[in-house]
């Protein structure tokens, strides 16, 4: 994953195929959340995939593949992933170049503000199709980003929000030509910006704490 300064803010981009979860892909998105978050002059973060992906979920194969104390321990190192951007300390945003599946989504939703194309992209749960269960962190942060009436919906039909779908809903903040994404979503948390590390984590942690209960550990 490459990290490029814009105006400040890093932006990671996710550049894997389809940008599948996988113990690889979890461990290179933490590594360049600490480089984020050990920059000091950081001002946000921006994250963003690659042609027509941000991230299709878990790589399925790889998830079967795992039993016992292997697949807890790369779910609990996804599951936080999620919490580190709930308590970032600075200002986060998902670019949503393509589709988000799944987990994929879950992450976009982690972040402070989401930004989606107009013309191309899916934000969508499919897991009732799948026939998987949320862990109470992946619940928790569904229901607390999105509301009862929307995650109901995106839950249990598995509905495929395009970008002005899911602005209406709620899901995304603001729409954006391709060329524009990763301006707009700079743009879209500059009010946030250049606040202090501390409090933000602090406060961020209480409101969270709702999702937050569940983090692994």
């Amino acid at each position: 994953m490459d990290i490029d300064w814009v105006d400040g803010a890093g932006v990671i981009r996710i550049d894997r195929g389809v940008n599948a979860f996988d113990s690889v892909f979890v461990d290179e998105l933490h590594a360049a959340f600490d480089v984020v978050a050990a920059s000091e002059g950081a001002t946000a973060l921006v994250t963003t995939g690659a042609e027509k992906h941000y991230s299709n979920g878990f790589d399925i194969d790889f998830l079967g593949s795992l039993a016992g104390d292997d697949l807890t321990t790369f779910m609990d190192r996804t599951l936080e992933l999620l919490a580190r951007l709930l308590t970032f300390p600075v200002p986060t945003v998902a670019a949503l170049n393509g589709h988000a599946f799944g987990i994929g989504a879950m992450l976009a939703l982690a972040h402070d503000r989401r930004v989606m194309r107009p013309d191309r992209g899916w934000f969508c749960l499919p897991e009732i199709d799948l026939g998987m269960q949320f862990h109470p962190l992946m619940l928790a942060l569904v229901t607390h980003r999105l509301g009862d009436r929307v995650a109901e919906q995106a839950i249990l039909t598995g509905h495929r929000f395009d970008g002005a779908a899911a602005v209406d809903a709620g899901v995304a903040h603001a729409l954006a030509d391709p060329d524009a994404l990763v301006p707009a979503a700079i743009d879209l948390v500059a009010p946030l910006t250049g606040k202090g590390r501390e409090i933000t984590v602090a406060l961020k942690s209480q409101l969270h704490a709702a999702v937050l209960q569940h983090r692994p550990g």
